[in-house]
This record gives structure tokens, sequence and C-alpha cells, in this order.
């Protein structure tokens, strides 16, 4: 399948969004952006300038923007609100749970400065809590796709589908792994290898890290099974049930490694009482003013270090 293959092309996935955003607004005028005044960053400028009727900026107002996009949403438009994850997440927390997913309205959160990305805009700017905050609220779907052209077609899979979705990207460019014609299903994790020595999950960013390393554990004669696991909520449990029937799995987010995907899977194999998981991730610290490269170097978020925990695993 092509997304085995090794890239050398990276973009942000906030790029993938500026551009999807624009096709949406092209093939349906109920496609509405509310900019939280960083339209420009958020990569909303080219939907802006092409259809102004249909984009509000609401200035540095998060709570306010979520209940425009909920009142938007009651009259069948398709609100998206484009903010930092940091702030779409925790700044409209409360107006997300009571306007948005109490009442399931049709509102979808489209984050961009996800996880440690932001880098060196340093630990304030780092959303490392954001999914896991939004994968507790009843109704809320929550995505973060790996590369440009995934994050696109989740873009469009998230607008065609009813009810507040969650959606998370990069501040940097990651690279690319899938070509632009792969197929994506909200709920359905991607394999991206089969193996039956052990089982890696991935999400978003690290993705491409966690395929590096499986290459590593294949050269050493360890057969992996990988998976991007690009929907926390709903998770496919059917998917990580098969990682359990291998025996030992590593998670892999660019996420605090508590309530996220991390956590998500342990939940699973917690109620099939069987399977061994050990979780990659933002060990329940803050981030810190560094380049994105090196923050994911201190938390351990690297290729060295997952097959070192699958060495360590395979071993004990």
């Amino acid at each position: 399948m092509s997304a085995t293959k090794k890239a050398v092309e990276k973009k942000a996935t906030r790029a993938a969004f500026g551009d999807e955003i624009v096709r949406l607004g092209e093939e349906n005028e109920d496609i509405y952006v509310v900019d939280i005044d960083i339209g420009k960053s958020c990569k909303t400028d080219k939907f802006i300038a092409a259809y102004p009727m249909q984009h509000i900026n609401v200035g540095i107002a998060e709570q306010n923007g979520a209940g425009i996009a909920a009142g938007l949403a009651t009259t069948g438009k398709i609100p998206f609100i484009s903010t930092y994850a940091v702030f779409g997440s925790l700044r409209m927390a409360e107006q997300i749970r009571q306007e948005v997913c109490y009442p399931n309205l049709n509102v979808k959160i489209a984050c961009s400065h996800g996880g440690l990305t932001p880098g060196n805009d340093g630990g304030s700017h780092q959303a490392i809590e954001d999914m896991g905050v939004m994968r507790s609220f009843p109704n809320m779907t929550v995505i973060m796709g790996a590369d440009y052209h995934s994050t696109r077609k989740l873009i469009a899979e998230a607008a065609a589908m009813y009810g507040p979705v969650y959606l998370r990207f990069t501040r940097d460019a990651v690279p690319m792994i899938y070509d632009e014609n792969e197929t994506f299903e909200i709920g359905k994790a991607k394999q991206l290898r089969d193996g039956d020595d052990i089982a890696i999950i991935a999400n978003g960013d690290t993705v491409h890290i966690a395929m590096s390393a499986a290459e590593q554990l294949e050269e050493k004669g360890v057969s992996v099974k990988l998976l991007d696991m690009h929907t926390i909520k709903p998770l496919d449990t059917e998917a990580v049930k098969e990682c359990i029937g291998v025996g030992k799995i590593i998670t892999v987010e660019d996420h605090n490694i508590l309530n996220g995907l991390g956590s998500a899977v342990a939940e699973v194999i917690a109620e099939e009482g069987k399977g061994r998981l050990a979780r990659i991730g933002v060990q329940d610290r803050f981030g810190e003013s560094a380049p994105y490269g090196k923050l994911l170097e201190i938390n351990g978020i690297t290729v060295e270090n997952i097959v070192a925990t699958a060495t360590e695993l395979l071993t004990n």
C-alpha cells in the first residue's frame, strides 16, 4: 500500500485545513469559518478572501466564537471554529460541552498548533491535553491526521458527518505518508504494516516516527503490526483487539499519555483482560520553549525510544 513508502516532502497539516476548507466552501455555501483573529496562522486566509460572506471573525473571544458557531449550527450551517488547540480545547471547553456537545450540534472545532509542534512558542501554547479533554465529552469525535493528504480527507469526512468533531493539526511540517488518492474512514484505523511479534499504534505527527521505528525493528527480525489510529474517539476497538492478539503493544502520541491515545487503548486492553502495553508520549508534564524536534527528544517520542521499548517488551 502507498502508505508504507518513505516520503521526503513535508507539509504542516494546518496547511491541509487551509486548502480543504476552501474546497468545501466552494462546494457548499453552508460551510462557515468562525475565526478567533488568527486566520493567517490557522490558514483560513484563503477562505476569507474567497468567501467573505461565509466567514465571521469574533476577535480574541474564544467562548463567544463557540456560542456563535452553535447558533449557526441551529440554522443548518456547518461552522468550523478555527483557533489554536490550546484555546479550542481549554478556553472554550465549557461552551463546547454545554452549547455544542450537550445539544449535539453540527459544529467542527478545527485546531492548529496541536501537541508539541508550537515548539519555541513555549509550554503555554503547547496543547498536550486537548484530545483527552475533548474525548471526555459525549457526542464528540476526535481526529488527528498523520500527514497533509490524510488530514484533507478526514476534514472532508468530518464535514460530511453530523455532530461535533475536534480536528487537531500540526504547526510544523511533517513528512508526507499517503498519496492523494488514499481513502479514510472516521473511526477506522489504517494498517500500515502487518506483523505478529509486536504492535505499534500511533497517531498524528508520530506516525512517521513509528514507521521508521518499525522499519528498524523489521531489520532486526522483529515482525511489526503498525496502525495509524487517526481517530481516537470513536476508537477502532476491533483493530486494537487484533493488536491484543499480537500480545505486546506500544502506543505513540504527541500528547499527554494520560487520557489520550495510550489511555484509550489501555481501556480496551483492561476490558479484554489480556495484553501488555507501553505508552510513549508526553509523560504527564508541561512542555517548554525549544524546537519541536528537541521537545520530541526530551519526551522520548523518538525512533530510538520506540525501538528500545519494543526490545524491552520482547525480552521481558
